[in-house]
């Protein structure tokens, strides 16, 4: 796989903004209970113009609002459900839209609270950065130099680490609390500098701000004249986003078989899907995986017309040369480079469900567009997020993150996490309530 630089990088989101179209990220902010997420949020919405005056009428209005006199609540901008109005926490994933002059945003606010987690590891999939809000008045700050962080913020940043979310940003918040204490700041970072280390984190960068009065989120505060780096909405805004999918090995899996209407003279079959990762060229050698037939690219068909090239994140139909039995589930891969069939799947898991695993059942497992049958055949060890050491376990319960073996009952098309997003995660499903209790991401040669 061809690696792309720095500056490869820096030259494509320059061209971007070029060009005049506005770069979109997807980040998600994590942390522990009561952090301010939803304040951050809040903030972010409403001094970068986010926001409409008929939510911020019906936010000034509402009867769960903790702030006092005419000051808006700004943190029930993402607390939609009236039981997180209620309790002050956030319980679901509440996705957020909003852009500046110089890009767009997605923003995913994810719940703090442990039993919450597995909301945190849905939002993070898809997120190109993560915010790790840290609560300053909550970390113990020993008299002896040691700083001790919560559980929930290494919790988070092992799930960061785990789902491969390239960029960390490490906002120190509620500084006012402190008096704006430079000393409390610089320890804090040391110590969550030196953790990060330990999972292997690489691009971190910290922020102290106060998200309740606005320093350092969208405008500069007068309170930290010792900061000299930039806002949190300066940095979102500079943060490189290229998506590595673009030079990977071409994987297709395919959604459905496109016949004719059956009053047409011609054989048209196509198959339809998005295109998970590479690129293909009328003309290209394919591999229909797991059945390993090669076929050559005939045509390259979406709603505008044919194209004579397709990308990752384009959704089209190809047509083959020759006739080769393709379905659903099956992965349309480059000859040169194929995916690893599996039959025998080690993985890392976070379990979801409030029911344990039970190693003597079955479940489904839905892998790109197939889905098999299932048995965890053993537990290789377990993850303490504050140690990072791996230990023998004996089950699985809600939240637990662990390294599994799998055995599946047909051979999936797969590849490391780390290398393919796509084809190398997983979810495994409950056959009776239809339930998802694990997400997985494959590891291979590990």
């Amino acid at each position: 796989m061809n690696a792309v630089t720095a500056d490869m990088k820096t030259e494509l989101n320059h061209a971007a903004d070029q060009s005049g179209q506005a770069s979109l990220l997807r980040f998600i902010t994590a942390g522990s209970v009561d952090d301010g997420k939803s304040t951050l949020i809040g903030r972010l919405l409403y001094d970068s113009k986010g926001i409409f005056a008929d939510q911020l009428a019906a936010v000034s209005r509402s009867k769960h609002k903790r702030t006092v006199g005419d000051t808006i609540d700004l943190s029930l901008l993402t607390d939609g459900l009236e039981a997180e109005r209620e309790q002050g926490i956030t319980i679901d994933v509440a996705y957020r839209y909003f852009a500046t002059p110089k890009r767009k945003f997605i923003i995913a606010d994810t719940p703090g609270h442990e039993q919450y987690t597995r909301n945190m590891v849905t939002g993070a999939s898809t997120a190109d950065a993560v915010i790790i809000l840290v609560d300053v008045s909550k970390v113990k700050l020993g008299d002896d130099g040691s700083v001790e962080l919560l559980t929930q913020t290494k919790r988070h940043s092992t799930i960061a680490k785990l789902l491969q979310i390239e960029h960390v940003i490490v906002a120190v918040n509620k500084m006012d609390l402190v008096h704006y204490d430079r000393n409390v700041y610089d320890r804090i970072v040391g110590a969550y500098t030196e953790f990060a280390n330990s999972l292997g984190l690489k691009d971190i960068t910290a922020i102290p701000l106060s998200a309740l009065e606005g320093s350092n989120v969208v405008e500069r505060g007068d309170n930290m004249p010792w900061y000299e780096g930039p806002t949190l909405i300066e940095l979102l805004e500079s943060i490189s986003v290229y998506d590595e999918t673009h030079d990977a090995p071409f994987r297709f899996p395919v959604q459905l078989v496109a016949r004719h209407n059956g009053h047409e003279a011609n054989d048209f079959r196509g198959y339809m899907g998005r295109i998970e990762s590479g690129k293909v060229t009328v003309g290209d050698k394919l591999v229909v995986q797991p059945s390993g037939v090669e076929a050559t690219v005939k045509e390259i068909q979406t709603f505008d017309g044919a194209l004579q090239t397709a990308v990752a994140g384009q959704s089209v139909t190809l047509l083959l040369n020759e006739y080769v039995d393709v379905s659903r589930g099956d992965v349309l891969a480059g000859a040169a480079h194929p995916a690893t069939l599996l039959k025998q799947v080690e993985a890392d898991v976070c379990w979801m469900a409030d029911e344990p695993l039970d190693l003597r059942r079955k479940y489904w497992l839905k892998h790109g567009t197939r889905q098999t049958m299932a048995k965890v055949k053993a537990i290789e060890n377990i993850l303490d997020v504050n140690t990072q050491q791996r230990h023998a376990a004996k089950g699985l319960k809600l939240n637990d993150i662990a390294r599994i073996e799998l055995a599946v009952q047909q051979p999936l098309a797969a590849d490391a996490y780390e290398d393919i997003r796509a084809t190398g995660a997983f979810i495994l499903i409950d056959e009776v309530t239809h339930q998802t209790v694990a997400a997985g991401m494959i590891r291979l040669g590990e």
